[in-house]
């Protein structure tokens, strides 16, 4: 029968991404994902989701979800970026104090299951941000944006850190800045061209540049093992 997963992610992007990659990804190891962002607001029967404006509203979505099905065969996950993380998260203070980036997430995850408190629930933020993953092959950007100065100057950059996992959380440098900074047709498309740049890069690299998030995928495929 397989393993049911719900991801609570922070936006459209890890949205997209989840549906078009991991979804189909997963379904080989008979984990079958749904999706959505976390509820940000309502009006009346419009529901607004995308962004996280504070802890309490990951929380509350979080929670609602849980509550919504309590069967054994179900699990629930997280994909939150490192950056630009409200302050009023779990562990956020602890967090900060630690100088190691993978130190830094582990305190973060810890304490949201901590707060969470539901042996189903498995915490991941991503490091620093979900354009890291893109980071872990930059020239791939040539497969939907035909600027190859731009591209050529991330690849530059990539190569000065160990990891794209360690390029960091600086309002201008993080991740997502220092793309659209160099290609600043990314601002605009990337919830469409993100996915298919992950899909040309593929989850081999990704796992074995970012080995937090491979950490985490191959958590996401031993599900069904029990």
């Amino acid at each position: 029968m397989g393993i049911r997963l719900n991801f609570i992610v922070e936006g459209q992007t890890e949205e997209a991404f989840v549906k078009q990659i991991l979804s189909p990804y997963l379904a080989g190891f008979e984990v079958w994902v749904q999706v959505r962002c976390v509820l940000t607001s309502r009006s009346r029967n419009i529901k607004y989701r995308g962004g996280i404006g504070s802890y309490e509203k990951a929380r509350n979505d979080i929670n609602a979800w849980i509550k919504e099905d309590r069967n054994s065969d179900v699990r629930f996950t997280t994909m939150f970026d490192v950056y630009g993380l409200p302050t009023n998260f779990p562990g956020y203070k602890d967090a900060k104090q630690k100088s190691d980036s993978y130190e830094r997430v582990t305190v973060l995850e810890d304490a949201l299951g901590e707060d969470i408190s539901d042996w189903r629930l498995i915490p991941y933020f991503q490091l620093h941000e979900f354009e890291a993953l893109l980071l872990s092959d930059p020239q791939k950007l040539d497969s939907q944006f035909d600027n190859s100065t731009g591209i050529r100057q991330l690849v530059d950059m990539v190569a000065c850190f160990d990891s794209p996992e360690l390029i960091n959380d600086g309002n201008n440098t993080a991740p997502s800045k220092r793309i659209i900074g160099e290609v600043p047709e990314y601002e605009k498309m990337k919830v469409s061209a993100a996915p298919i740049i992950v899909d040309k890069i593929g989850l081999p690299t990704l796992r074995l540049k970012c080995k937090h998030f491979g950490e985490w995928l191959c958590r996401l495929e031993t599900l069904n093992k029990g």
